[in-house]
Protein backbone atom coordinates (compact mmCIF):
# COMPACT_ATOMS: atom_id res chain seq x y z
CA UNK A 1 0.00 0.00 0.00
CA UNK A 2 1.38 3.41 -0.98
CA UNK A 3 1.95 5.57 2.10
CA UNK A 4 2.24 8.66 -0.11
CA UNK A 5 -1.37 8.60 -1.25
CA UNK A 6 -3.31 11.79 -1.61
CA UNK A 7 -6.20 12.35 0.80
CA UNK A 8 -8.68 11.56 -1.97
CA UNK A 9 -6.86 8.32 -2.80
CA UNK A 10 -6.90 7.30 0.86
CA UNK A 11 -10.65 7.91 1.13
CA UNK A 12 -11.55 6.21 -2.15
CA UNK A 13 -9.28 3.18 -1.75
CA UNK A 14 -10.07 2.42 1.89
CA UNK A 15 -12.09 -0.71 2.51
CA UNK A 16 -13.14 -2.83 5.44
CA UNK A 17 -10.64 -5.63 6.10
CA UNK A 18 -11.94 -8.91 7.51
CA UNK A 19 -8.82 -11.07 7.32
CA UNK A 20 -5.51 -10.21 8.98
CA UNK A 21 -1.94 -11.38 9.23
CA UNK A 22 -0.78 -12.44 12.67
CA UNK A 23 2.02 -9.85 12.69
CA UNK A 24 1.83 -7.58 15.74
CA UNK A 25 1.26 -3.87 15.19
CA UNK A 26 3.95 -1.70 16.83
CA UNK A 27 2.66 0.52 19.62
CA UNK A 28 4.51 3.48 18.11
CA UNK A 29 2.52 3.12 14.89
CA UNK A 30 -0.77 2.99 16.77
CA UNK A 31 0.21 6.09 18.72
CA UNK A 32 0.99 7.87 15.45
CA UNK A 33 -2.45 6.94 14.07
CA UNK A 34 -4.20 8.21 17.18
CA UNK A 35 -2.15 11.40 17.14
CA UNK A 36 -3.47 12.08 13.64
CA UNK A 37 -7.07 11.08 14.36
CA UNK A 38 -7.35 13.19 17.52
CA UNK A 39 -7.68 16.24 15.28
CA UNK A 40 -11.24 15.10 14.53
CA UNK A 41 -13.93 17.74 15.19
CA UNK A 42 -16.19 17.50 18.21
CA UNK A 43 -19.14 19.49 19.49
CA UNK A 44 -17.83 22.74 21.01
CA UNK A 45 -14.38 21.11 21.20
CA UNK A 46 -15.54 18.81 24.00
CA UNK A 47 -13.33 15.92 22.78
CA UNK A 48 -15.50 13.43 24.74
CA UNK A 49 -13.64 10.30 23.69
CA UNK A 50 -11.40 7.67 25.21
CA UNK A 51 -9.56 4.90 23.36
CA UNK A 52 -8.60 1.59 24.96
CA UNK A 53 -6.10 -0.29 22.77
CA UNK A 54 -6.24 -4.03 23.46
CA UNK A 55 -3.91 -6.75 22.16
CA UNK A 56 -2.19 -9.97 23.22
CA UNK A 57 -3.65 -12.16 25.96
CA UNK A 58 -6.24 -9.58 26.94
CA UNK A 59 -7.68 -9.48 23.42
CA UNK A 60 -7.60 -13.27 23.20
CA UNK A 61 -9.65 -13.44 26.40
CA UNK A 62 -12.17 -10.90 25.12
CA UNK A 63 -12.71 -12.67 21.83
CA UNK A 64 -12.85 -16.15 23.36
CA UNK A 65 -15.40 -15.19 26.00
CA UNK A 66 -17.40 -13.03 23.60
CA UNK A 67 -17.61 -15.82 21.03
CA UNK A 68 -18.45 -18.46 23.65
CA UNK A 69 -21.28 -16.39 25.14
CA UNK A 70 -22.82 -15.49 21.80
CA UNK A 71 -22.50 -19.04 20.46
CA UNK A 72 -24.37 -20.24 23.55
CA UNK A 73 -27.24 -17.91 22.72
CA UNK A 74 -26.52 -15.22 25.31
CA UNK A 75 -28.25 -11.92 24.76
CA UNK A 76 -26.14 -8.93 23.71
CA UNK A 77 -25.19 -6.50 26.48
CA UNK A 78 -24.25 -3.28 24.74
CA UNK A 79 -23.89 -0.02 26.61
CA UNK A 80 -25.64 1.97 23.90
CA UNK A 81 -29.16 1.73 22.57
CA UNK A 82 -29.35 -0.16 19.27
CA UNK A 83 -32.07 -0.28 16.65
CA UNK A 84 -33.82 -3.53 15.77
CA UNK A 85 -33.52 -5.44 12.51
CA UNK A 86 -32.84 -3.40 9.40
CA UNK A 87 -35.75 -2.98 7.03
CA UNK A 88 -36.39 -1.56 3.57
CA UNK A 89 -33.45 -0.11 1.67
CA UNK A 90 -31.16 -0.52 4.67
CA UNK A 91 -31.90 -4.25 4.77
CA UNK A 92 -31.32 -4.41 1.01
CA UNK A 93 -27.84 -2.90 1.39
CA UNK A 94 -27.04 -5.19 4.31
CA UNK A 95 -27.99 -8.26 2.30
CA UNK A 96 -26.10 -7.03 -0.76
CA UNK A 97 -22.75 -6.84 1.04
CA UNK A 98 -23.43 -10.17 2.77
CA UNK A 99 -24.00 -11.82 -0.62
CA UNK A 100 -20.73 -10.43 -1.90
CA UNK A 101 -18.81 -11.63 1.14
CA UNK A 102 -20.39 -15.08 1.17
CA UNK A 103 -19.77 -15.39 -2.56
CA UNK A 104 -16.08 -14.53 -2.17
CA UNK A 105 -15.74 -16.98 0.73
CA UNK A 106 -17.64 -19.76 -1.05
CA UNK A 107 -20.34 -19.89 1.62
CA UNK A 108 -23.53 -21.34 0.18
CA UNK A 109 -26.90 -20.11 1.38
CA UNK A 110 -27.78 -23.53 2.76
CA UNK A 111 -24.40 -24.06 4.49
CA UNK A 112 -25.42 -23.22 8.05
CA UNK A 113 -22.07 -24.24 9.56
CA UNK A 114 -20.02 -21.88 7.40
CA UNK A 115 -22.52 -19.08 7.84
CA UNK A 116 -22.36 -19.52 11.60
CA UNK A 117 -18.56 -19.59 11.47
CA UNK A 118 -18.64 -16.27 9.63
CA UNK A 119 -20.81 -14.77 12.35
CA UNK A 120 -18.36 -16.04 14.97
CA UNK A 121 -15.49 -14.35 13.10
CA UNK A 122 -17.22 -11.06 13.75
CA UNK A 123 -17.61 -11.83 17.44
CA UNK A 124 -13.90 -12.60 17.67
CA UNK A 125 -13.05 -9.39 15.82
CA UNK A 126 -11.93 -11.15 12.65
CA UNK A 127 -8.80 -12.41 14.43
CA UNK A 128 -7.18 -8.98 14.15
CA UNK A 129 -4.14 -8.48 16.42
CA UNK A 130 -5.43 -5.15 17.79
CA UNK A 131 -8.79 -3.91 19.01
CA UNK A 132 -9.35 -0.23 19.68
CA UNK A 133 -12.33 0.20 22.00
CA UNK A 134 -13.96 3.63 21.73
CA UNK A 135 -15.76 5.02 24.77
CA UNK A 136 -17.17 8.32 25.95
CA UNK A 137 -17.96 9.94 29.29
CA UNK A 138 -21.21 8.56 30.69
CA UNK A 139 -22.38 11.93 31.99
CA UNK A 140 -22.90 12.97 28.35
CA UNK A 141 -25.74 10.47 27.86
CA UNK A 142 -28.17 10.42 26.09
CA UNK A 143 -25.46 10.50 23.50
CA UNK A 144 -26.75 11.58 20.09
CA UNK A 145 -24.20 14.41 19.81
CA UNK A 146 -21.35 12.48 21.40
CA UNK A 147 -22.03 9.51 19.10
CA UNK A 148 -21.50 11.87 16.18
CA UNK A 149 -18.22 13.05 17.72
CA UNK A 150 -16.95 9.49 18.19
CA UNK A 151 -17.92 8.72 14.61
CA UNK A 152 -15.61 11.50 13.46
CA UNK A 153 -12.77 10.13 15.59
CA UNK A 154 -13.45 6.60 14.37
CA UNK A 155 -13.29 7.62 10.71
CA UNK A 156 -10.09 9.52 11.36
CA UNK A 157 -8.55 6.37 12.84
CA UNK A 158 -9.48 4.09 9.93
CA UNK A 159 -8.19 6.60 7.36
CA UNK A 160 -4.92 7.23 9.21
CA UNK A 161 -4.43 3.47 9.58
CA UNK A 162 -5.10 2.81 5.90
CA UNK A 163 -2.62 5.50 4.89
CA UNK A 164 0.03 3.63 6.88
CA UNK A 165 -0.63 0.18 5.43
CA UNK A 166 -2.98 -1.09 8.12
CA UNK A 167 -6.46 -2.46 7.59
CA UNK A 168 -9.43 -1.93 9.87
CA UNK A 169 -13.07 -2.85 10.24
CA UNK A 170 -15.47 -1.01 12.54
CA UNK A 171 -16.79 -3.95 14.49
CA UNK A 172 -19.86 -3.59 16.68
CA UNK A 173 -19.93 -7.36 17.14
CA UNK A 174 -16.66 -7.13 19.03
CA UNK A 175 -18.32 -5.25 21.88
CA UNK A 176 -21.67 -7.05 21.72
CA UNK A 177 -20.88 -8.22 25.24
CA UNK A 178 -19.63 -4.91 26.60
CA UNK A 179 -19.58 -6.32 30.12
CA UNK A 180 -16.80 -8.72 29.11
CA UNK A 181 -14.81 -6.02 27.34
CA UNK A 182 -15.14 -3.71 30.34
CA UNK A 183 -13.98 -6.39 32.78
CA UNK A 184 -10.96 -7.56 30.79
CA UNK A 185 -9.78 -4.12 29.62
CA UNK A 186 -10.51 -2.50 33.02
CA UNK A 187 -12.68 0.20 31.47
CA UNK A 188 -14.14 2.48 34.16
CA UNK A 189 -17.88 2.41 34.84
CA UNK A 190 -18.14 6.13 34.09
CA UNK A 191 -17.32 5.46 30.42
CA UNK A 192 -19.83 4.16 27.86
CA UNK A 193 -18.49 1.58 25.41
CA UNK A 194 -19.68 2.58 21.96
CA UNK A 195 -17.84 0.43 19.41
CA UNK A 196 -14.48 -1.05 18.56
CA UNK A 197 -12.15 -1.05 15.58
CA UNK A 198 -10.34 -4.25 14.61
CA UNK A 199 -6.91 -3.39 13.21
CA UNK A 200 -3.92 -5.17 11.70
CA UNK A 201 -1.99 -5.83 8.52
CA UNK A 202 -4.34 -7.07 5.77
CA UNK A 203 -4.00 -10.67 4.65
CA UNK A 204 -4.21 -10.31 0.87
CA UNK A 205 -4.84 -14.05 0.49
CA UNK A 206 -8.09 -13.84 2.47
CA UNK A 207 -10.90 -13.95 -0.09
CA UNK A 208 -13.25 -11.54 1.67
CA UNK A 209 -10.63 -8.81 1.43
CA UNK A 210 -11.27 -8.60 -2.30
CA UNK A 211 -14.83 -7.41 -1.64
CA UNK A 212 -15.75 -3.75 -1.88
CA UNK A 213 -19.13 -2.46 -0.77
CA UNK A 214 -21.26 -0.58 -3.28
CA UNK A 215 -22.09 3.07 -2.66
CA UNK A 216 -25.19 4.94 -3.68
CA UNK A 217 -24.82 7.51 -6.43
CA UNK A 218 -24.61 11.04 -5.06
CA UNK A 219 -27.85 12.15 -6.67
CA UNK A 220 -29.74 9.49 -4.72
CA UNK A 221 -29.10 11.07 -1.33
CA UNK A 222 -28.06 14.69 -1.91
CA UNK A 223 -30.25 17.76 -2.46
CA UNK A 224 -28.94 21.21 -3.40
CA UNK A 225 -31.04 24.16 -2.28
CA UNK A 226 -30.49 27.72 -3.47
CA UNK A 227 -27.88 26.97 -6.14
Amino acid sequence: MNTKMSFEDVVKSRQSVRGYKTDPVPRELIEEIIDTARRAPSSMNTQPWHIHVVTGEALDEVRTRNMKEMAAGAKPKRDIYSHGEYEGVHRFRQVAIAKKLFGAMGIAREDKDKRQDWVMRGFRQFDAPVSMVLTYDRDLDPGAVVHFDLGALCYGIVLAAWDRGLGTVINGQGIMRSDIVREVAHIPDNEVIMTCIAMGYPDDSFAANTVRADREETENFVRFIGF
